[in-house]
């Protein structure tokens, strides 16, 4: 089992850095409360306010079925108010299915999505973490035991290691050798089976994704320049956005527009996703995965985005701090899995050749 301890103190110190006096909002489901209580410990012994918001997991397929337009096409002034006023928030992502939004119309997730862009403004305007708790869902849907599934996320957060804030840090030194290469790079090239994609990232600002907001993380991504996307690509790592699975996209993009898509299963999710707004069909990122503790695909986008020898792609809203300016609700992260053949290279030059990176 993961030592709740252990855990609290990382999310504290390397994702968050407490502060005395600070407001600190966390939110999980029940499935991880000895991790919740454990962070709660953590931030009152760094001299924080911890604001712990725990919910049965089925709460958000619930509220779906009885919402009514109101609540569907609004946010409860409450919740943005407690938004507004932390100084730092974690969401720890501890489902109780790992497709619990499988019958909901997709149209109404997107509608829904919109309705919360003030939401994630207000957490986007101070620190925040994204990060993972192991359940019996996601074990299943990795494909492991429940013992298996701990140990590996365990081995992904790195706290199988002495000290594993400094094993964040090395990863941090790791990857700003590759942002180091990639700061002066114009065009980058995607060429795998049934890919080859051409992207303009000029002048664009590579992101270290070091553990402070995605942990686990191994990443660098930048934001594409909007109009840029030339080409196909295929991705072929299951997705699970939106609470739907989806698998197998095919996209086609002309002057950085998703013209044509495909998905062999959830194309309806796929298709309602790209319908949400203006933005939601034109490219908000691209990813490297760098981090070879995450060696195979579980079904969850934030472990599986990570994985050495991936890429990905996200449509719909970019990261301002990349310098992309693409306007969305939607930011939905599509992986490539290039251990299987694929390549990219930069301003011509090989940069990746299946899950190594060339020097």
């Amino acid at each position: 089992m993961i030592d709740a301890d252990a855990f609290a103190v990382l999310i504290a110190d390397w994702c968050l850095e407490v502060q005395p006096g600070q407001q600190i909002l966390i939110e999980t489901t029940t499935l991880a409360d000895q991790a919740a209580v454990a962070l709660h410990r953590a931030v009152l012994e760094r001299g924080g306010w911890p604001l712990l918001r725990l919910s049965p997991p089925e709460l958000e397929p619930d509220f779906y079925r009885h919402a009514h337009d109101r609540q569907l096409d609004e946010v409860a002034s409450i919740q943005l108010a407690e938004l507004q006023a932390a100084d730092a928030s974690v969401r720890i992502q501890a489902p109780g299915s790992t497709n619990p939004l499988a019958h909901i119309d997709p149209a109404t997730i997107a509608r829904r999505s919109r309705a919360q862009g003030a939401l994630r403004e207000a957490r986007a305007a101070h620190r925040w973490a994204l990060t993972i708790w192991p359940t019996p869902a996601l074990a299943q849907q990795a494909g492991m035991s429940e013992q298996k599934y701990e140990d590996f996320l365990e081995a992904a957060l790195f706290l199988d290691q002495p000290d594993p804030v400094a094993a964040w840090s090395r990863l941090r030194d790791r990857q700003q050798r590759v942002i180091d290469r990639l700061a002066s790079v114009r065009e980058v090239r995607i060429q795998a089976a049934g890919t080859d994609l051409r992207l303009n990232v000029g002048g664009r600002t590579w992101i270290n994704s070091d553990g402070r907001r995605n942990m686990p993380s191994g990443e660098v991504f930048t934001g594409p320049h909007e109009r840029s996307a030339s080409g196909t690509i295929h991705f072929d790592v299951p997705s699970s956005g939106r609470g739907a699975d989806v698998a197998g996209v095919d996209l086609r993009f002309e002057d950085g527009e998703v013209v044509a898509a495909h998905a062999r299963v959830g194309d309806q999710h796929l298709q309602a996703a790209l319908s949400t707004d203006a933005g939601a069909r034109f490219l908000g990122e691209i990813g490297i995965g760098t981090n070879s503790g995450i060696d195979r695909a579980t079904g969850s986008t934030l472990l599986d985005e990570k994985i050495a020898g991936t890429i990905h792609l996200a449509l719909g809203r970019s990261y301002p701090e990349t310098g992309g300016v693409n306007e969305s609700a939607l930011h939905w992260d599509l992986i490539c899995d290039l251990r299987k053949g694929g390549t990219v290279t930069v301003d011509g030059e090989l940069l990746i050749d299946a899950v190594r990176f060339v020097s």
